[in-house]
């Protein structure tokens, strides 16, 4: 065999192994592009594409750890968490936050969790590994559901009044490779009954709604420590209550929820994976997240606010527009909560039926003083106006969160209806300055509502709250906290600055006029009687106006003869 014939055939079998060599090279590569180093306690984060499983792996685990969480927390989207590569082999959780609990072996020094993404889109997020000791609690290790058999996670479940939360009771923390404690065999103190779980809120900042600020409020909290440094604890659990706790729902606020137990006899806590919700859908394109707020509710509450503007500074001076405006509020609330109890209207429906009686109701205040030209009659309407407000921004301080107040409707009602009727008391005593209040106060309110229509501003939830306690049977249970930050001041000063303002000018401007406009219908029958009676007065010859109009009719019907001889004008 010739040397030219020999090289070919060497040459052949190293180019094969050469490409199985690079073939296995870009499989390592692979594998290495889809593993993720977690440090313990340190947050790293991840983007899971679509068809692809990331591998979180977490190594030299310290003897002295009995148990580890992973959790990873998205925006939106979902994402799953699994012990094995597939998900459906195993136990799994898709959710916005998932988190998995691992008890560790005897001498396990690793441990690789899988994430994954269920829809087909691509999911990003940030994640955490956090190491607990054998005298930790161990959080959602008693759990009823079958789904995981420790449950380390808090659900959310929201509507448009109240946001509920629930979480799986916790277990008292053991060794690596002892049985756990059994969870309902007795209520000593030696047992999980001991144990407390302290119920925590983080608000993001207003009107944001990026992954930034949520990422950095998730860190935050993520740990026990943070929680408590930075979070507001806002109730404290036993473990003979129910685990479950409702709050208020605000559509566009994001809120970070988180729950920590506590083993008062080790002195020792462990946190449940945070959970985050805005209460709307960012999937929604009609009325989702970035799109809150009807185009109805804005036109209404615009209308609103120009109007409030106008009785700000005018209310007193044209009286007749104040009634209105009043009577038309009244109405508008009173039957929008009633026809929302009653029926299953669409909202817009609902908005256009009550500001049609709203309308209703304004008129007939104005033509009830019109007619009857009882002021004291319709001062005490618009004293019960003022009263309604003042009653629902006493209860929406910390106040309305008492327990008596929150939890017993029959006390809420009673303290508001008494705090509503005694501000119109007043208004007996000194019935033009509390009228100018009046105007001054729920005037400049319906500015910073119109406000609220364009920039979220809690104040709004002074009133809301009260209308969802109408309409909401179980509002009760829920706590009524809100955020106040920096636009909420502003906006507190807002109103502040226009309800002055207004009553000083009323006052001023006033102070040399009549306390009230006289009823129209009462000065024309005045008027008519001086007529009939004073014989001087010009008017007492004209003939009654039925006459005047036949008169009038006969001259346009009846054909004008001519009257004789027509004699020719002289230039």
């Amino acid at each position: 065999m010739s040397p030219g014939t020999g090289c070919p055939r060497l040459l052949l079998p190293l180019l094969l192994l050469l490409l199985l060599l690079l073939l296995l090279a870009r499989g390592v590569q692979a594998q290495v592009e889809n593993r993720v180093i977690f440090l313990p306690g340190t947050f790293q984060n991840v983007s899971v594409s679509r068809n692809e499983t990331v591998q979180a792996v977490v190594s030299r685990i310290p003897a002295d750890v009995a148990y580890v969480t992973m959790q990873f927390h998205t925006q939106h989207r979902n994402a799953t968490l699994s012990y094995s590569r597939m998900p459906g082999l195993g136990p799994s959780l898709t959710a916005v936050d998932p988190g998995l609990l691992t008890a560790l072996a005897p001498s396990q020094a690793t441990l690789s969790l899988f994430m994954s993404s269920p829809d087909e889109d691509t999911v990003a997020g940030t994640g955490v590994i956090l190491p607990y000791s054998s005298t930790d609690p161990v959080p959602g290790a008693c759990n009823p559901e079958v789904n995981l058999d420790i449950d380390p996670n808090v659900y959310i479940l929201y509507n448009l009044y109240e946001t509920t939360i629930r979480f799986a009771p916790a277990n008292l923390g053991y060794e690596r490779g002892e049985t756990p404690p059994a969870c309902d065999t007795s209520t000593e103190p030696d047992t999980r009954w001991r144990l407390r779980y302290d119920v925590y809120q983080y608000f993001l900042p207003e009107s944001d709604l990026s992954e930034r600020s949520l990422f950095a409020a998730i860190q935050a909290v993520a740990d026990a420590q943070g929680a408590v440094k930075n979070a507001k604890r806002v109730m404290t659990l036993l473990s003979s209550d129910a685990s479950t706790a409702g709050f208020n729902s605000i559509p566009g606020q994001g809120v970070v929820y988180s729950v920590v137990v506590r083993d008062p006899l080790r002195n020792t806590s462990a946190s449940y994976v945070p959970a985050h919700t805005y209460a709307c859908s960012f999937a929604s394109t009609l009325d989702g997240c970035h799109t809150l707020g009807k185009i109805s509710t804005k036109m209404f509450f615009t209308i609103a606010g120009l109007a409030g503007l106008f009785v700000c500074f005018f209310g007193h001076r044209f009286f007749k527009c104040e009634l209105f405006c009043m009577g038309f509020s009244f109405a508008t609330f009173f039957f929008f909560v009633l026809i929302t109890r009653t029926t299953d209207l669409d909202y817009d429906i609902c908005l256009a039926v009550s500001v049609v009686i709203g309308v209703l109701g304004g008129v007939l205040l104005v033509m009830s003083w019109w007619r009857f030209g009882s002021v004291m009659a319709c001062v005490v309407v618009v004293g019960l106006m003022l009263g309604f407000l003042v009653a629902s921004t006493v209860l929406f301080t910390p106040l309305g969160d008492l327990n008596v107040l929150r939890r017993s409707d029959a006390v809420f009602w009673s303290t508001f209806c008494c705090i509503m009727v005694a501000v119109p008391l007043f208004f007996v005593r000194w019935p033009r300055e509390g009228n100018i209040v009046t105007c001054g106060a729920v005037g400049a309110y319906a500015v910073i509502l119109a406000v609220n229509a364009y920039i979220y501003t809690s104040l709004s939830f002074i009133t809301l709250n009260i209308l969802k306690r109408f309409l909401n049977d179980n509002f009760s249970a829920v706590f009524t906290d809100v955020p106040f930050q920096a636009a909420d001041y502003v906006m507190i000063t807002l109103w502040v600055v226009l309800a002055v303002c207004g009553v000083v000018l009323q006052l001023y401007r006033e102070r040399t006029r009549p306390f009230f406009p006289p009823s129209p219908y009462l000065m024309w029958l005045q008027e008519r009687e001086r007529r009939k009676t004073n014989v001087l007065d010009p008017s007492y010859h004209f003939p009654p106006l039925r006459n005047r109009l036949l008169a009038r009719a006969r001259q346009l019907t009846r054909r004008m003869e001519p009257a004789g001889e027509h004699t020719p004008l002289l230039l």
